[in-house]
């Protein structure tokens, strides 16, 4: 029988800046196991590394949002770059769980993953957000609104334990 290694425990989700990265505007989350910021080593490591996650332009309007997610046990960079009008391209990295095939046990030694994975349950709650805000702004009006997009972050203080007990 199955049993779960952890159980669900709420997260602290909060917006950072919007960065410009290889010719695309990104939307950065941080996302943080207790209600604070992140470390800002942390922070400064995954935005210098977030560049080698970027898809680069394709045409379509040249968007992408990154979660930076600070765990118990190690540090995680998830970046979403919008291409092919509708469709979410993921590119994923780690730093500090060895078990993801990192070097060492260092928070801010981010490398790139190759697993297909797109995100933890945590990370869902702004993806959830993220591909709502694209229909809504850029997919559903007679002109897409990338500006109106940009502006429209996931707000939620936490990553939406309080809506599973709906």
């Amino acid at each position: 029988m199955y049993r779960p290694r952890m159980s669900f425990a709420e997260r602290y989700l909060s917006v950072a800046a919007t960065l410009e990265v290889g010719g695309r505007r990104v939307k950065v989350y941080h996302l943080n196991e207790v209600e604070g910021p992140i470390a800002p080593a942390v922070v400064e490591v995954a935005e210098a590394f977030l560049p080698r996650l970027v898809a680069p332009p394709d045409g379509t309007p040249p968007a992408a949002f990154a979660i930076i997610h600070s765990g118990s046990d190690a540090s995680y960079l998830n970046v979403y770059s919008w291409v092919w009008d509708n469709v979410l391209e993921c590119h994923t990295a780690a730093a500090g769980i060895p078990f993801l095939g990192c070097p060492d046990t260092d928070r801010t030694n981010f490398m790139a993953l190759e697993r297909p994975w797109i995100g933890c349950v945590w990370e869902l709650g702004p993806f959830e957000h993220e591909r709502s805000a694209w229909v809504r702004r850029m997919l559903q009006p007679d002109v897409a609104d990338l500006e109106a997009y940009m502006a429209d972050h996931d707000v939620s203080a936490t990553t939406g334990g309080a809506r599973l007990m709906r």
